[in-house]
């Protein structure tokens, strides 16, 4: 199993609530590590071996919150020097780039003269892991997963609206959403700049005022125009009656990818 670098994160945040746009890499590579990358990257040491070398990865189409490496990926031959490797990580380049994800393999491997590394198709995955009460519609964390390492579009928002709803939303969809009574979603364009896969709305967002009762509010939601994004499902129920405004603080939403 795969993890988002924090550098990742910050970028996909940063897109999808329209802070600053992102172009993913057209090809993703697969590196070799003999330590733990971490979330920062900054553990990455690359085999020392000779001949080593990124390699060029493929995966097949993002379902059910995961996206898999569906090709065997092999490395050049050990012809001098050894390695002990315990993680991968994908790339954004052959040499230098961005590191975007990393993993442990099962077994650490040592890589000796005359090896010639490979890692079988279905071996690297990368998934956005279910959390009670909130997170990633599943539906759009395919699309971000297949836009990251399968060059598929994903286009900025033109508005991030926010949404209440009277019963609890799940990965695979919104609750019941309020209507009547004046109910309007919120657009809420300004969110801070994503820093250690978190960001939050900049600035209080005022619902319309109710003129009708619009029952009890459980949840929230924010949309990619018409395409669910993020929920949560912890706000404080409030129930809603004619001639209130439902308002979310300055920093209210929290948007966390980990």
């Amino acid at each position: 199993m795969g993890s988002l670098t924090d550098a990742l994160e910050n970028e996909i945040l940063d897109h999808i609530l329209k802070v600053g746009a992102y172009s993913p890499a057209g090809t993703v590579y697969l590196g070799l590590s003999t330590a733990d990358p971490t979330d920062t990257g900054s553990g990455w040491a690359d085999p020392t071996y000779t001949g080593y070398a990124r390699k060029a990865i493929a995966f097949g189409a993002a379902a059910s919150r995961r996206i898999t490496q569906n090709a065997d990926v092999t490395f050049d031959q050990c012809s001098a020097g050894s390695s002990t490797v315990t993680h991968w990580g994908l790339w954004s380049a052959i040499t230098s780039g961005v590191l975007l994800a990393y993993g442990a393999f099962g077994t650490p491997k040592t890589i000796v003269v005359g090896n010639t590394p490979k890692v079988l198709s279905g071996q690297v995955y990368v998934e956005f892991s279910a959390v009670s009460g909130k997170g990633v519609y599943t539906a759009y964390a395919n699309l971000i997963l297949d836009w990251l390492l399968r060059a598929q579009a994903l286009a900025q928002p033109t508005n991030v609206d926010l949404s209440l709803h009277t019963a609890v939303c799940a990965d695979t969809g919104p609750g019941t959403e309020v209507t009547g009574g004046s109910y309007a979603r919120k657009t809420c364009n300004t969110w801070d700049t994503a820093a250690s896969g978190a960001s939050e709305n900049t600035g209080a967002q005022d619902f319309p005022t109710a003129t009708a009762a619009w029952g009890t509010v459980v949840a929230m939601s924010a949309y990619d125009d018409a395409e669910p994004m993020i929920y949560t499902n912890d706000p404080t129920d409030q129930a809603v009656a004619s001639g209130d405004i439902c308002r979310v603080e300055d920093g209210g939403f929290d948007v966390t990818l980990s």
